[in-house]
Parts: structure tokens; C-alpha cells; sequence
């Protein structure tokens, strides 16, 4: 893409819609000419324009030449750099990399830090290239070695899968001196083994790795006509769960879990990282989760080195179940993946699924295997013509016929004279070319020149082009077999890693450990856990939430803190299970404003918002509640209370009686049953002997 070059500060013109007094002065004043003040006011350089287009221009470059993988390929622009200037190397011994870095920077525009950044990537992954020294390792984080301790060379597969200058597209490089790939003739789904991930300037791209033999599978089962079915393969190994990934759309996801083994009673054993964490950032988040709080443990040690080995010691008494759900609810041990393949195709950004890109290389392999059919079957042919032609030419003495010519071009009559017979046998004309090849056989050839040999030589290449015509007739045949040799050629060492498993998220209160205690100041509204002088209620996490009940009534759920007000003279708190809200059933008697009744109401909280005032009562102010308490929904045994009448005149009955049972279970809102229109002494709960009496009483 040809650069723009940046305007000289000097010249840089601004455009003012209203030039200034101060402006205006200036230019009078100063000694340009009026041609000079006129440029500067008319001839803007339109700034905001000029900027649309270079961001325009920068963000089409970012796109198609740097961070987004093309569909023919599966690689990158210096990816692609990388490999050409490799095989211009190519002798079959290691080169160092930091010579094929500077190679590459006769293709590649940019650094040369880019480039061995870009180069080590690709060498980890373990597919086109043979490394030798230290190319990092991936399962600890650790980089590579300097480009000049280090060495590489094309690998086997990369040799007969990815080059042939026969197929290939060449362009010029940036600066015209060289000849570049368009495209490099992949013949394989690398883009789905090898994973890729780029962003570019409003787009990004993440395509997850596949596995090697299922890749294969899946295009001869599309060469078969049959929809294959393919799924992420991570060379970290793990435990994936597959079922939202959506065949690679967008919006699809993957979610990857270490795999933990407890080797003994108080020790976890982390044997297999979860696809883009390295040792190192795994064991930050658990120390973090444990200093949080959220998890428990001793100490974490790390024996990685050609395979994971991370133990965790837990406290005595710890349930090692437990924490491995902990460890996946609150640590980097289990993560969520998002996918979105964009690829480039016909120089524009395109959105497929993994399926879709299967198709796409399995339709190139098998167009890129007829090109070569074709090809191989001309140059066939070709040596049939000649080999053919120069048997006729020795064998029936023509070149002794140019013994009396005198011309150049009357030697050249001659031989064509002397061919004329025989041009009915040759499968096509015979051309002056074919005659100047012909007279440069020379005299030492002709005269150790063996027919049987000829003879063999030409049933050998008639049965090369029956055999390539029949490839080629068959070509969707010729293609499967091809894939299956190249499974049965580099298949080895390259299995599933990653086991396929569906497991449930794991809900982060049911395996956060309670070791915090919460407080309470009833009187004055307070409530958290720093408030260590006061009245101790329950133990707690810091996920929990905590709800709280007033005397007039007032209910709020909010998070669990330091220290936090809830309303003056609290009567109900604990903490609060917000995955099952209805889990409590509660059993309240308020008085409806100052004078108002006395009612009762039986009642589930359900879903409530976070720090959000609820009134139990219908609203009235002077609302009071005399008795509050709950109990499991699942156990149904609801409480009963007695209600203590204010004495009064005419007033026979001081109490009632009130079984919570015979109350239907409703919402929140609801306002309740009048139990009594005269003023309340107290309310007290019934002891099992007094709520039998009262149950049958009733």
C-alpha cells in the first residue's frame, strides 16, 4: 500500500472558520504579499478531511496488512514474509534467526523486533518450523532466547504442504527490488490448527486451535459431502466445555478449566493449564483470591518444567472438593473464551464460522492439487514431445540431412523436411523452437544414444500421464487420498490434548468460605464486619449479602461491608441467599400507622435490588413491627405467637392467638390479616407446649 508522505511542520496550513482580529492585524501588518494572506485564508489544507482520510487509509492498512490473517493461507502478511525468506534459505541446515530476520526485512516494512516476535510465535506452535535452542515455553511464560543464540529451519510439513513457486502469485515487495507471495499455496486448514488472534483498528480477530487428525477428518468428510462437526483442540491440554461454541460465530464461546488431581488428603496437584494462561499468571490469581479471602490455602509451589506441575497445600481440615470448586469459581483456573473468525477475502474483512473456513481450505487444497495435476501433466507431456521428437531425429539420421545446407535457415527447413513424416504421431505442432532444441543436442549424445532406453523412457512417461489424467478425473478421490497420506505422515504426537466435558457454572456463594463474622449495632442501625465491639450475628464471606429489618418495617439487602446503616432499631438480620431468595419464609405482626390494626402476614421476600428500601407495612408512618422471625421454607413448620392486649374498659379478651400455619404464604407486598383493632402490649412467641394448647384449642 503506497505511504502517504507527512506534510513538513513548516508547511502545515490550518484551517480558521473566522480568522481573529489579532490574525487580521498580523497579516497586514506583516511583509507577505496579498497573494501570500490570501492562500493562507482560502487555500486551507481542510485538516479534519486530510485526518478522515489517513485514519481511513491507516485503518485499511492495519486490517488487511498486519493483524488479520488471510482466508487462502491462514497467515499474516510477516508471517508469510517470514516463510518466503526461509525457503530462499532453505539448504537443509538450521540458520540463525536473527539472519532470517534480516532477510525478511527486504519483504517486511517494519522492525526487526516485529519480525522475531512474529517468528517466535510461529515456532511455538510447532507446525512449520524446526527450532533448536530456546524458543521459550508457553506453559511458563518464560521468552525466548536472543535471535542470535537461536536457530531454525522449515519443517518437513511446512516443505510439502506450504511451498510450490509453480501455484504461486508473486508480487513486488515495498520497495520493487524483490518478488513477494501474494499468498503462499497452503494445502491444509492451518488457519484452524494453528489459532490466531489479532486486532486491528475496529475490528478484532480469535480463532481458537483445532486438532490436527480432526481437521483432516473434517475435509475428507466435506470432499465426501458430509457435514463434519469440529471443536477447539488447546495445546495446553485442559478441559473444555463446548457447548456454546457455536461453530466459531461470533458470540460463540468455549469455556476452559485447568485439570486438578488431589494426591493427598490437604494437597491439590494442577497438572494442565486452561488454553491462554501460563503458569505464572495462574498462580497470581489463586494468591490473589487467597488473600481476598474468597480462598483458603498454605502456600502454592511451582515444579513446572516440560510439563505443569503446580501444587497447592490446604489448611488442615479443608475439603479439597470444595476448593477445587473455589479454585474454578475464583481464580483463572477456569475461564470463558470468546471467539470471532474474521479472515480476509478478496482484500475485504469477512465474518465466518469454523465450518465455513474448513470448506474454504478444503475447496483451495483441492484446487491448488488440480493446478499441480495439470501442471505436472504439461510438463509430462512436454518431455514426451521431445523425448519422442529427438528418438525420430537420431534414429532416422535427420541430423545428417543438414550436412549440404547452407543457411542457418535452410538447416532449420531441412530438420522440419525430415520431421514431416512423422508429425501425425505427436500430439501436437511441432514448432521452430522444438527444431532449435533439436540442433543443440550434440555429437558425443547422439552417438551413445540407446533406443531401449528411449523406448523406456517414453512408456514411462505415457504411464505418468495416464496416471496424472486419471488423478485428475478423479480428483475428489486423489484429494482424500492425499489428506490421508498426510495424516498417516505428520499424525504422530499430534492426538487430542484437550478432554471434551460439560460441566455446570459453579456458583461462587456455594463454595466462598465464611471467615468473616458480621456485627451489628441494633439500636443505632450499623451493620459490617469491622465493627468488632458490638453484637456478633452470623459468620459471613465478602460475596454475601445481608438483609435487614426494622421496627418501622423497612427492609434492605445490600453488600456485605466494613460498616454499613440499615435503619435505626434493627430487629431481623442475616445474611442473604440472593440464588434462592424464597429460601425463608417469614412470619411478621405490625401495627398499620400510629391507631391503626394490628395485622399478621406470612410472606417469601423473592427478588429484591441491592441497597433498595422495602416497606413490609402498607406505608403509614408510625408503622410499628412487634414481632419478625422466619424459618426454611423446605422444613414448613411456621412459628405461633401470642398477641398481649393493652388493658381497657369493656375489654374481656387481653391475647390472640395467632398460628402462622393457618396464614397463606404470599409476596412481600402483601398487607396481611387483621388480628386486632385495639392497642398492642407486646407480642411473644408461643413455647411448644402453649402452641399444642392453641392448636387444639383451635
Amino acid at each position: 500500500m503506497p505511504r502517504k508522505k507527512t506534510p513538513k511542520k513548516d508547511n502545515l496550513e490550518l484551517e480558521f472558520d473566522q480568522p481573529s482580529s489579532e490574525l487580521e492585524s498580523a497579516l497586514q501588518d506583516s511583509p507577505m504579499s496579498d497573494a501570500d494572506i490570501f492562500s493562507i485564508k482560502t487555500d486551507s489544507g481542510h485538516v479534519d478531511a486530510m485526518f478522515s482520510s489517513w485514519f481511513l487509509d491507516y485503518a485499511s492498512y492495519v486490517i488487511l496488512e498486519r493483524a488479520v490473517p488471510h482466508a487462502n493461507d491462514g497467515l499474516k502478511p510477516v508471517q508469510r514474509r517470514i516463510l518466503h525468506s526461509m525457503r530462499e534459505l532453505e539448504d537443509g541446515r538450521y540458520n540463525k534467526v536473527a539472519n532470517v530476520i534480516g532477510n525478511t526485512m527486504k519483504y517486511h516494512p517494519h522492525g526487526d523486533a516485529s519480525i522475531g516476535d512474529a517468528m517466535v510465535q510461529l515456532g511455538q506452535k510447532e507446525y512449520l518450523m524446526d527450532t533448536q535452542g530456546n524458543w521459550g515455553n508457553t506453559l511458563t511464560g518464560d521468552s525466548a532466547a536472543a535471535p542470535r543464540y537461536i536457530e531454525v529451519r522449515l519443517s518437513k510439513f511446512a516443505l510439502d504442504v506450504v511451498f510450490n513457486p509453480k501455484t504461486t502469485n508473486w508480487l513486488a515487495s515495498y520497495d520493487g527490488r524483490n518478488k513477494e507471495p501474494e499468498t503462499l499455496p497452503v494445502k491444509f486448514p492451518l488457519l484452524l490448527a494453528q489459532g490466531a488472534e489479532g486486532i486491528a483498528v475496529g475490528l478484532s480477530c480469535k480463532i481458537l486451535p483445532h486438532n490436527f487428525h480432526e481437521l483432516i477428518d473434517g475435509c475428507i468428510a466435506l470432499l465426501r459431502k458430509e457435514t463434519p462437526e469440529i471443536v477447539p483442540d488447546f495445546p495446553s491440554g485442559g478441559i473444555a466445555d463446548v457447548s456454546e461454541y457455536n461453530n466459531g460465530k461470533r458470540g460463540g464461546r468455549v469455556k476452559v478449566r485447568a485439570r486438578i488431581e488431589a494426591r493427598k488428603r490437604n494437597l491439590l496437584a494442577i497438572t494442565e493449564l486452561p488454553f491462554g494462561k501460563t503458569t505464572t499468571s495462574l498462580i497470581e490469581s489463586i494468591i490473589s483470591a487467597n488473600e481476598k479471602g474468597k480462598i483458603k490455602i498454605q502456600r502454592v509451589e511451582d515444579n513446572t518444567a516440560d510439563v505443569v506441575e503446580i501444587l497447592v497445600y490446604l489448611p488442615a481440615g479443608a475439603d479439597p472438593e470444595t476448593v477445587e470448586q473455589a479454585l474454578y469459581a475464583f481464580t483463572d483456573c477456569e475461564m470463558s473464551i470468546s471467539t470471532n473468525i474474521c479472515v480476509i477475502e478478496n482484500e475485504k474483512p469477512h465474518f465466518f464460522s469454523a465450518l465455513d473456513l474448513l470448506y474454504l481450505a478444503t475447496e483451495k487444497t483441492r484446487d491448488l492439487l488440480k493446478l499441480e495435476l495439470e501442471i505436472e501433466l504439461g510438463e509430462l507431456e512436454e518431455k514426451w514431445h521431445f523425448s519422442s521428437l529427438e528418438k525420430i531425429f537420431i534414429e532416422k539420421r535427420i541430423y545428417r540431412r543438414i550436412e549440404e545446407a547452407e543457411t542457418w535457415e535452410a538447416v532449420i527447413a531441412t530438420v522440419d523436411e525430415g520431421l514431416k513424416p512423422y508429425k501425425s504421431l505427436f500430439k501436437r505442432e511441432i514448432t521452430r523452437d522444438d527444431i532449435l532444441r533439436l540442433l543443440e543436442i550434440k555429437i558425443k549424445r547422439i552417438s551413445k544414444f540407446d533406443t531401449l532406453k528411449a523406448d523406456e523412457l517414453i512408456k514411462g512417461l505415457e504411464d505418468a500421464i495416464e496416471a496424472t489424467k486419471k488423478n485428475l478425473n478423479q480428483l475428489t478421490k486423489y484429494a482424500i487420498k492425499w489428506f490421508t497420506e498426510l495424516k498417516k505422515n505428520y499424525g504422530k504426537g499430534r492426538e487430542r490434548k484437550t478432554e471434551l466435558a460439560s460441566f455446570e457454572r459453579v456458583v461462587a456463594q456455594d463454595v466462598v468460605i465464611a471467615n468473616e463474622t458480621l456485627y451489628v449495632d441494633r439500636k443505632e442501625g450499623f451493620a459490617g464486619t469491622g465493627m468488632k465491639k458490638d453484637e456478633a450475628v452470623c459468620k459471613c464471606s465478602s460475596l454475601d449479602d445481608i438483609i435487614a429489618i426494622n421496627q418501622e418495617g423497612k427492609l434492605i439487602v445490600s453488600k456485605v461491608s466494613d460498616k454499613a446503616f440499615f435503619g435505626k432499631n434493627i430487629l431481623h438480620i442475616d445474611s442473604f441467599n440472593r440464588a434462592d431468595p424464597n429460601a425463608l419464609t417469614y412470619c411478621m405482626v405490625y401495627r398499620d400507622g400510629k391507631t391503626g390494626p394490628t395485622l399478621a402476614k406470612h410472606f417469601t421476600i423473592g427478588g429484591v435490588t441491592r441497597d433498595k428500601e422495602y416497606d413490609l407495612t402498607k406505608g403509614k408512618p408510625g408503622s410499628r413491627v412487634f414481632y419478625i422471625a422466619c424459618y426454611p421454607t423446605k422444613e414448613g413448620i411456621p412459628d405461633a405467637v401470642k398477641v398481649n392486649l393493652k388493658p381497657a374498659p369493656r375489654l374481656r379478651k387481653t391475647e390472640e392467638a395467632v398460628l402462622f400455619k393457618d396464614f397463606a404464604v404470599r409476596g412481600r407486598s402483601t398487607g396481611g390479616t387483621i388480628i386486632t383493632k385495639n392497642p398492642v402490649r407486646n407480642v411473644v412467641r408461643l413455647t411448644k407446649v402453649e402452641r399444642e394448647a392453641a392448636v387444639g384449642a383451635s
